[in-house]
């Protein structure tokens, strides 16, 4: 944990401040006072079970109990039953198509924040990388009543965007073979995703492809830990001393760069 610590601390930004208990040791990543993410090991029960090291994106509920019974019912699954934790009352689970995601009520450190998502530290775009996403979306529907983010559907579309009290903050697609199960990948924001990039690099971890850069102006780039965990950086970048063409080891499908983040499609650019 000391070390995942020390590499996003380094890649992200973020502060890092002990939050463990007698009973579990735990860390907190801010952005300034604000908490964003935490870190703990993998638990021995889970790694016995073949978890390996990921983020895992925790969404508040009102209604612990009925949002667990109405997973099973949608065809999801309950991987940790509802239990009292550090951070509030948790439950882990699953969509019909495998994608692991947790439910949490309660926040000991703060309410979730819907302003100030496009801010650097915080985590600013939730994709999901499902097996077959035009028939997992209405399981996040009923569930937790997301929204599609457009009243025009483009069954061409390959991408779908969805929203929450109004507010878009991330997208679902089918996912590609090579990515072996359904998942989602958590976007933190950074002040110059090249700089971010090359940090990524220099803390043992791998970028998976080079940065894409979206019609709007933002780039993004997937990368993995030196653990193995997946995750993603999106904001601005300053191309200044930084060539394209110098990008770290590349290792994912080139396919991915014809898909946007934020669901559109976008043509590959003229390296500069």
């Amino acid at each position: 944990m000391p070390l995942a610590a020390a590499f996003y601390a380094g890649v992200v930004g973020w502060a890092v401040k002990d939050a463990s208990s007698p009973e579990l040791a735990y860390t907190l990543l801010t952005a300034g006072d604000t908490p964003v993410v935490g870190l703990m090991d993998l638990p021995e029960e889970g790694v016995r079970m073949g978890a390996t090291p990921r983020w895992l994106g925790y969404v508040a509920v009102d209604d612990m109990d009925a949002r667990v019974a109405q997973i099973r019912r949608l065809g999801g699954a309950i991987l940790v039953s509802p239990t009292d934790s550090n951070i509030g009352r948790i439950a882990v689970v699953a969509d019909p198509q495998g994608a692991n995601f947790a439910l949490v009520t309660g926040l000991t450190y703060g309410q979730p924040q819907q302003s100030g998502l496009d801010q650097p530290g915080r985590v600013g775009w939730h994709e999901l990388l499902a097996e077959d996403r035009s028939k997992v979306f209405p399981f996040y529907g009923k569930l937790l009543g997301w929204q599609q983010a457009s009243t025009e559907a483009d069954p061409t579309s390959v991408y779908e965007l969805f929203s929450v009290a109004g507010q878009t903050i991330g997208g679902m697609l089918t996912k590609l073979p090579s990515v072996l199960q359904a998942c989602w990948l958590h976007y933190f924001n950074v002040d110059d995703v090249g700089a971010a990039a090359r940090r990524v690099h220099e803390g043992g971890g791998r970028v998976l492809l080079e940065p894409i850069e979206l019609p709007d102006g933002c780039w993004i780039v997937r990368c993995v830990d030196p653990q193995g965990a997946l995750f993603a950086l999106q904001g601005a970048w300053d191309q200044k001393g930084i060539a394209r063409s110098s990008a770290p080891e590349v290792t994912w499908s080139a396919k991915w760069g014809d898909i946007a983040s934020k669901g559109r499609m976008v043509l590959p650019k003229t390296k500069r």
